[in-house]
């Protein structure tokens, strides 16, 4: 019979026996056509008083009995708004707004996709019925079976005798059973009772009872564990537990087990406020350590909190702790590295307005290394800044207490006030900018003398040291296009900065004061240290350019900065020009990209800097660096005063010359691996290597990696005596499954290498 014919009959007899139920498929404009599609569509909330969907039934035939009941009967085919059911046999029952389907069933609301053996529905609400059912969920990533399947509104499941996999069909890598499944769409978890953990169709675990998460929200449960074997440890089980506290907080445990050592539990909590920000505290804790029993319980603390509070409040807190100073030589943490000697422990609270900013901050240390650093109890600072404060001049001022205490004898205490008001005149256009600064420093120091060792110390110091600075910049661009298309631009920049020679030999010069690093940025500024205890003389000229290339779609494939500053009067034993400063970043094509930059100082012919950093990305995805660093030992001796040539010969012969490799990427469809290696060219020794391999499957994941580092505590130099560094070697092994709360595979970090991946590449796109 046609199709034609086969639904004018249905609804025919329909519109006699059921008229409320159906509508008549031969008037089209009555009914809008819903496209069925097997497509995820988004629950719609029920709207109080709104007109039931339309129900529409085509079939070959129909069977009334009595105006309350039909059976519809050959490829029958019931739509109700997004739900579609098909099936041998559908009984419609009026009294009960009921559809009964049987034999070959199947079903699609949107939500979930079905094949029955029979299928009860509610033609006036969301209540369904499957019985031997096969499920796809549409909208999360799960499938199964179950002898029985209640759904009651449009995201909640009840199974009998059921079954759960993320795993497409056709893979048996693992399932879920239970006797009882409850499902909750709106709170995206499953709860499981009686639940056995299946692999390839073979019982692995039993749960009493156990709730796992289908999506995104969190909940509380085990996360997946992992493993490993550690040369120093022994055999490692890690287990993490997650629980969901409140909305805005929640706390991560992992049971660590170490076979040598005991169990560790480290706990990360994190939280979230309404009005002062957010922050982390993670806690770690070992009650005894078998291999170290004179330690006693070992752990490490640490609290990071960040927020601002009505716009103008700011708090900061960066504080960590731990139980002795071996921690981070014996155990892995999150609170530290291995190579740090001392823990922060500091705290800010600022109040900024439009044109100014006050600040009260403390910092101290925990040491753990032989090194006494000073603690700042407490700095009080003050800033001003107010543009146009008469036409063309702008006021900045700077200030602020702080007092300065340390546990060495030998070194002072110290109170510092320090004032700094700043006069400066500012121009733009759009081809270049001009700026003139006039300043004036003062500083006053209350020094604690703890013994006589240097005489020229005195307790009760003033410095006054004025500062005049001009510095401009000229941006030209070249429209003829030429080397292939690219249009060329030159920044040529100038500076001249006046600071008189002032003397400052009463005055300790290492409360928090510290050389700067120079580079080519360096050549502008107006300071050689990051603070005011040592404020170096000047009269020089700065000068350098910056050259870019653009390729016809304003990507920046090309920049060149070349700099060098001009002493006017040097000291005797001074030359007149600093080193060359070179700074060079390179999109050589979409695939390589290099940057790079060097110190050469051309009056002894010596390289003092250098770095260089060369990356591929792999077009099927990945990528693969190779980085370089270099530092002269004479530059260190020239920028480390405090360090004596025997004690540098202790840490290294000839500088720093040490290269990494890394790369990522995929070796087949399923397959990945990491790698990287880090090695000490001037001492020819292997600083550390990783090698890291991922299976992704398409519901589960499983990755092993193999890691060695050298180990050093804080106060043992680079130079190893025969036979060398002593290292540490670690395999770990990590498996999960995809779809309960997780969807992808591991991932292998470098060790917080100095040279660790970071894309390093800043050209405009």
């Amino acid at each position: 019979m046609l199709s034609i014919s086969r639904t004018f009959l249905a609804t025919l007899i329909s519109a006699v026996f059921l008229p409320t139920a159906f509508a008549d498929e031969s008037d089209s404009d009555s009914v809008p056509e819903i496209v069925h599609t097997d497509q995820c569509i988004a629950p719609e909330k029920k709207v109080a008083g709104a007109p039931e969907e339309t129900v529409n039934i085509e079939a070959d035939s129909i069977n009334a009995k009595g105006r309350n009941e039909a059976v519809y009967q050959g490829d029958v085919i019931v739509t109700q708004g997004h739900k579609k059911i098909t099936a041998d046999t559908v009984t419609v029952k009026q009294s009960e707004n009921s559809v009964f389907a049987d034999g070959n069933v199947t079903m699609n609301d949107g939500q979930i996709k079905s094949t029955s053996n029979k299928v009860k529905s509610d033609l006036k609400g969301d209540r369904i019925e499957l019985h031997d059912t096969q499920y796809k969920f549409l909208c999360q990533t799960a499938r199964g079976e179950a002898a029985y399947i209640l759904k009651d509104g449009q995201s909640i499941y009840n199974m009998e005798d059921g079954s759960l996999t993320t795993c497409p069909e056709g893979n048996k890598s693992w399932r879920v059973k239970a006797s009882d499944i409850d499902i909750d769409n709106n709170e995206e978890e499953a709860t499981f009772y009686n639940t056995r953990f299946e692999i390839l169709d073979v019982p692995v675990f039993y749960w009493p009872y156990i709730t796992v998460p289908i999506g995104d929200k969190r909940k509380t449960g085990f996360l997946y564990p992992s493993g490993g074997y550690d040369t120093k440890n022994g055999l490692e089980l890690n287990v993490p537990i997650y629980f969901n506290l409140a909305p805005n907080y929640d706390l991560t445990t992992t049971i660590n087990y170490m076979e040598k050592r005991g169990v560790q539990f480290d706990n990360e909590f994190r939280y979230l406020t309404d009005g002062f920000g957010s922050g982390t505290l993670n806690f770690e804790y070992l009650n005894s350590d078998d291999l170290n029993p004179d330690e006693g319980a070992r752990w490490g603390v640490n609290l990071i909190h960040n927020g601002i509070y009505e716009r103008n409040w700011k708090f900061s807190i960066d504080y960590s702790r731990v139980s002795d100073n071996n921690y981070f030589d014996d155990l892995d943490s999150n609170i530290g590295n291995r190579e740090d000697g001392q823990l922060l422990q500091s705290g800010e609270v600022a109040y900024r307005t439009d044109f100014s900013e006050t600040t009260l901050k403390v910092r101290d240390f925990q040491v753990l290394s032989s090194t006494k650093p000073y603690r700042l109890m407490p700095q009080l600072q003050y800033q001003y800044h107010q543009p146009s404060l008469l036409p063309h001049l702008d006021f900045e001022w700077d200030s602020h207490i702080s007092r300065f205490e340390t546990d060495d004898d030998n070194l002072p205490d110290a109170t510092r006030v320090h004032l700094e008001p700043s006069l400066l005149v500012p121009f733009y256009a759009p081809w270049g900018q001009l700026t003139s600064e006039a300043k004036l420093m003062y500083t006053y120091y209350d020094q604690d003398l703890k013994d006589d060792k240097d005489p020229d110390l005195k307790e009760n110091v003033q410095r006054v040291v004025p500062e005049y600075r001009i510095s401009g910049t000229i941006f030209m661009d070249n429209s003829q296009q030429w080397l292939g298309g690219y249009t060329q631009t030159l920044e040529p920049r100038i500076q001249y900065l006046y600071i008189p020679e002032v003397d400052q030999s009463d005055i300790y010069q290492g409360y928090d004061t510290t050389l700067l690093q120079s580079d080519y940025y360096g050549l502008f500024r107006d300071t050689k240290y990051s603070s005011v205890d040592y404020i170096a003389p000047a009269n020089q000229l700065s000068y350098g350019a910056t050259s870019r290339f653009y390729d016809d779609n304003y990507k920046e494939r090309f920049n060149l900065s070349l700099g060098q500053i001009y002493y006017i009067n040097p000291t005797s034993d001074e030359a007149n020009l600093s080193a060359w400063a070179l700074e060079n970043e390179w999109n050589i094509s979409d695939s390589w990209l290099y940057k790079g930059g060097l110190q050469y100082d051309s009056n002894v012919s010596t390289l003092q800097l250098a770095n260089s950093t060369v990356e591929y990305k792999i077009p099927t995805g990945g990528y693969a660096q190779l980085n370089y660093r270099y530092i002269s030992k004479s530059y260190i001796q020239d920028n480390a005063p405090g360090i004596s040539d025997s004690q540098l010969d202790k840490y290294t012969r000839d500088g720093i010359s040490q290269a990494g490799v890394l790369t990522s990427f995929n070796v087949a469809q399923r397959w990945s691996v990491q790698a990287n290696y880090y090695h000490d060219l001037t001492e020819n020794d292997m600083l550390e290597s990783l090698l890291g391999v991922t299976y992704n499957d398409d519901c589960w994941f499983l990755g092993l990696t193999f890691s060695r580092h050298i180990l050093s505590s804080t106060d043992v130099s680079t130079i190893y005596p025969e036979p060398g560094p002593e290292y540490e070697s670690k395999v770990s092994l990590n498996i999960g499954i995809k779809g309960l709360g997780q969807s992808s595979g591991v991932q292998a970090g470098d060790g917080g290498n100095s040279l660790g991946y970071g894309r390093p590449f800043s050209l405009d796109d």
